[in-house]
């Protein structure tokens, strides 16, 4: 299918063609390019124009380019344009004006990459629908997202993120959606933000972009969500709120986390709702509360909403769980891992340490007769001056008492490491790599492990070290 000709590109952007070309996907990355995409050559860590030639030997369609890169053929397609950034935009632009689709915006300090993956699901089962596969949530993600939609969506969904001020508000009226969701406004980004409410501001900035007659779908619970109100109404949207409390329009009543589910019964508006997720965690639950009233808010099928709400499950790195096989015969040596290495900020600790808190561990299988709940947690980024009291107040969190055993990496999780009790204190190490190499004598058949931390932290790299102890690959070596 085409998703760009050269025409429709040069119209969309004002650059130069060297020849008519068809484009059946946009790509950024030489790695991920498939045949026939438009690659397009940003310059962000690396210079794109580098990877001209590489993409087209490749089978790029054309690529984007500011300038004419050295060495090509004298026939290579290419989108010539003053901006290869201005020119991506103008496409994400071109793309969104001339669909169909139904627009829903995600943001949020927590959980709009899982929320964005709920509704994909839900919509999914409705219509055809188009969203990042990645947090593509940036200057060039969300413009990214949009050029790569398909003409004929039917819904979309596009994830905003922000790490300053005044990103979120171009980006939605670039996208201009129909629904716009709010996750939780929770401490990150404190670095380039005055105070819990600046963040806020920026995040009802997503309402900017609303279509008339839009809706804003809310966290009503938050200190801050009377600024998310303002700010919607001001807009003229229609606000609905999610959350826990009863002055929710869609409410969660009762949740009961279960070791590999959560069953949450609530309202939607005057309707009750039962709905289960496959995956334990509070804030996976509510927030699927919000998607339950984006569903609501486009007229979708309830029931089938629900049940496909059921057949969602996190991705890795955003709190996937798997059980890790020690023995290649005897069944019963696993451990499981909960994967929640890709992100972290207060808010979300305290939910996943509550999901570790409600693990089942199993007794009497391993060297050591009583499971175990083990958390390896990193420095979380970008907190400003509060940083240090914002790492050590994490070992008084309530799910603290269930966790046996927290190993803590980096300089800022020693304030962590310092303030938790003795009986609970595991090792600590500058680095994910120093931490790495130790885990043979930490872990044992029965126990459930999570591991979280900021991105930079690198703790991927102990969740790739405890992949690797699959069948018996030495725990109890000397």
């Amino acid at each position: 299918m085409t998703l760009w000709t050269s025409d429709d590109a040069v119209a969309a952007t004002g650059g130069q063609t060297t020849g008519a070309w068809a484009a059946s996907g946009v790509s950024i990355d030489t790695r991920t390019l498939r045949r026939g995409d438009l690659f397009v050559a940003l310059t962000a860590a690396r210079d794109g124009h580098d990877f001209v030639a590489q993409a087209l030997e490749a089978g790029a369609a054309a690529a984007l380019v500011e300038r004419v890169p050295e060495g090509l053929a004298a026939d290579a397609p290419l989108l010539i344009v003053r901006n290869v950034q201005a020119a991506l935009e103008a496409l994400g632009v071109a793309s969104r004006a001339r669909s169909r689709a139904r627009v829903v915006a995600v943001t949020g300090s927590v959980g709009k990459t899982s929320t964005k993956e709920m509704l994909r699901k839900v919509l999914g089962g409705q219509g055809k629908t188009h969203a990042a596969e990645a947090s593509y949530n940036n200057h060039w993600g969300v413009p990214l997202t949009l050029a790569r939609m398909p003409a004929d969506s039917d819904f979309a969904v596009i994830e905003i993120g922000m790490n300053h001020p005044g990103e979120i508000a171009p980006l939605s009226r670039m996208a201009r959606p129909h629904v716009a969701v709010v996750t939780i406004v929770a401490p990150a980004h404190l670095a380039a933000f005055e105070s819990l409410e600046g963040i806020a501001r920026e995040k009802a900035a997503i309402v900017d972009g609303l279509e008339p007659g839009g809706v804003a779908i809310l966290n009503g619970d938050l200190a801050t969500s009377d600024i998310l109100i303002a700010a919607a109404r001001e807009k003229g949207a229609r606000v609905v709120t999610f959350g826990e409390s009863a002055q929710c329009h869609h409410r969660v009543s009762d949740l009961r986390i279960g070791d590999q589910t959560t069953v949450v019964q609530g309202r939607a508006w005057r309707a009750p709702v039962l709905y289960k997720i496959s995956v334990p965690g509070r804030h996976f639950a509510v927030n699927a509360m919000s998607v339950v009233a984006v569903a609501g808010a486009l007229g979708l099928d309830r029931a089938t909403a629900l049940a496909d709400l059921g057949r969602w499950t996190p991705g890795a790195g955003r709190g996937m769980r798997e059980v890790i096989a020690m023995d290649a015969v005897d069944t019963h040596m696993t451990f499981e891992l909960i994967d929640d290495a890709y992100n972290a900020n207060p808010a979300s600790m305290a939910a996943a340490l509550e999901v570790l808190a409600s693990a089942e561990v199993k007794h009497d299988i391993g060297r050591v007769s009583l499971g175990r709940r083990i958390a390896y947690l990193g420095d979380m980024k970008e907190l400003g001056t509060s940083e240090a009291e914002l790492h050590a107040e994490l070992a008084s969190q309530p799910a603290i008492a269930a966790v046996d055993v927290v190993h803590c990496v980096g300089p800022l999780m020693r304030h962590m490491h310092a303030a938790l009790p003795e009986t609970k204190r595991g090792r600590w190490t500058s680095t994910s790599a120093e931490m790495a190499e130790g885990l043979r004598h930490d872990l044992d058949a029965g126990d459930v492990v999570l591991v979280k931390a900021s991105l930079s932290m690198g703790l991927g790299r102990v969740v790739d070290a405890i992949r690797k102890m699959r069948q018996g690959a030495g725990l109890t070596d000397a």
